[in-house]
């Protein structure tokens, strides 16, 4: 067990500050991960005082003295942010973390971003009021630049023009804390909420897929923070916010338009400039698309209709391109398809299976080089109908047939085919006869040719005197 703990105040010492393990939350790990070998928290908190004296890690001091506040159902919610670790596709990533707590029932939000803009912050709040049912009468927050463009005498702000607009939409007011050290700790409920999920569910750091699966994890962590009681209260934070749902503001029909709207021209590369980031748009060269940023994507329009979609990147001067948008030239220029970006992107991003490449050698091993890529761009192709999973399918059955070119993946990407290929029998439908017994013939009989099969009989000979016909 020691060497339990040693082991996670050791992991700590590479861990960010504010998510390392406290005393508590490694009793709370021994409890999960060891239940065959209980032991008190006071035990483990002694132990691990002393374990961090000897490993020189300094130790909490003391906190500051606050007075306690009475809130009623629906009356105000608090907003922050703070930044958090996460192994993200085993790489370690710092995030962003929107978080509103409701200041009556104690129910949180917690959502993790890369970048604090004013889109996340926004987009935060509409999810926010849907996963706690309804909107608050009051927000407090800092003096955060997505909401506050210039701090004026007093408690007075001039609210930027978007954060107006949305508040408007959805009906609630806004509290801005006092700038410096003076505000620090008007909103003690949100950084007490902050605390307690950092060290509940940012601790050991999170490990996920993406960013997506990682907020799915966070979700899961509000859900189970609701099965919590707080100090002095008898409900649990779940059933006090059933109370308070009734008493929130209801949520608008429509939610409010997130999208920053501009236009760009699309260049010589068939691209967009984004702000300092190239899109790959299927448009010809000197087309002009309307594009709308939002927090995770970048959307192309044109002609009244989305033409592409990308992942944001926040980066600089990235260049985000999809092989699709390029198929067209390719077929043209096959030439240009092995060394092309877009390509090398869905190798990184696995949208470029091992079974594609053995599709591809097997082509250019009957076609030659220049016919046998021009076929796999065809191939890929079928994708944009199709999809890409059943794409895939169909090369791997191919493949597994022996068959290596492009009528026979055109072919096994109907569903019937593809059955077939993956060896599931066909479904047998049952033959209704119904009006056609109508027709029924009794079957021929031919026992009146059975004669012309007997030999002729021979005058005068023996097989004659028997009724025997002999063979002539």
């Amino acid at each position: 067990m020691t060497a339990f703990i040693d082991a996670i105040l050791e992991a700590d010492r590479r861990a960010p500050r504010k998510q390392r393990h406290t005393a508590h939350r490694i009793w709370v790990r021994l409890t999960k991960e060891l239940p065959e070998a209980p032991i008190a928290e006071s035990t483990v908190r002694a132990y691990v005082r002393e374990r961090k004296r000897a490993l020189g890690v300094r130790l909490a001091g003391a906190r500051e003295l606050c007075v306690p506040q009475q809130y009623a159902w629906g009356e105000e919610a608090q907003v922050d942010w703070y930044e958090a670790a996460a192994d993200l596709d085993g790489a370690r990533v710092t995030q962003q973390v929107f978080t509103l707590r409701s200041m009556a029932s104690g129910a949180a939000f917690h959502r993790a971003y890369p970048r604090a803009t004013q889109q996340a912050f926004l987009e935060a709040h509409e999810l926010a009021f849907r996963h706690l049912g309804g909107v608050f009468r009051r927000l407090r927050y800092d003096n955060l630049s997505a909401a506050v463009k210039k701090i004026l005498r007093g408690f007075r702000r001039e609210e930027t023009s978007r954060f107006i607009a949305f508040r408007s939409h959805y009906g609630f007011e806004a509290e801005f804390c006092t700038p410096g050290e003076e505000g620090a700790h008007e909103k003690g409920g949100v950084e007490g909420e902050v605390g307690v999920f950092r060290r509940n569910h940012w601790v050991p750091v999170p490990t996920a897929r993406d960013l997506d699966e990682l907020n799915v994890l966070l979700l899961d962590g509000c859900r189970e923070d609701e099965g919590r009681v707080l100090a002095g209260r008898e409900r649990t934070v779940g059933e006090a916010l059933h109370i308070e749902r009734d008493h929130l503001l209801p949520l608008p029909a429509e939610g409010f338009d997130l999208a920053e709207v501009t236009f760009a021209r699309v260049d010589g590369l068939g691209s967009v400039r984004v702000r300092t980031n190239a899109y790959s748009a299927p448009l010809p060269p000197g087309t002009t698309a309307q594009v709308r940023v939002l927090p995770a994507t970048v959307e192309l329009w044109h002609g009244g209709r989305c033409v592409a979609r990308h992942p944001r990147s926040y980066g600089r001067h990235q260049e985000v391109l999809d092989l699709e948008h390029y198929l067209d030239v390719l077929e043209r220029k096959p030439g240009a398809f092995a060394g092309s970006k877009p390509l090398a992107q869905w190798r990184r991003a696995g949208r470029w299976p091992a079974s594609y490449d053995q599709l591809w050698e097997r082509l250019v091993e009957r076609q030659g080089k220049q016919a046998g890529t021009k076929a796999m761009v065809e191939v890929v192709q079928l994708g944009r109908t199709h999809g890409d999973v059943a794409l895939r399918v169909a090369i791997e059955a191919a493949l597994a047939l022996g068959c290596h070119d492009v009528a026979a993946v055109r072919h096994l990407l109907t569903t019937d085919a593809l059955e077939r290929a993956r060896g599931r029998p066909e479904p047998l439908s049952p033959l209704v006869v119904g009006a056609l017994a109508h027709y029924d013939r009794p079957l021929p009989t031919v026992t009146s040719y059975d004669q012309l099969l007997q030999p002729p009989l021979v005058p005068g000979t023996a097989g004659e005197a028997m009724g025997v016909g002999v063979a002539q």
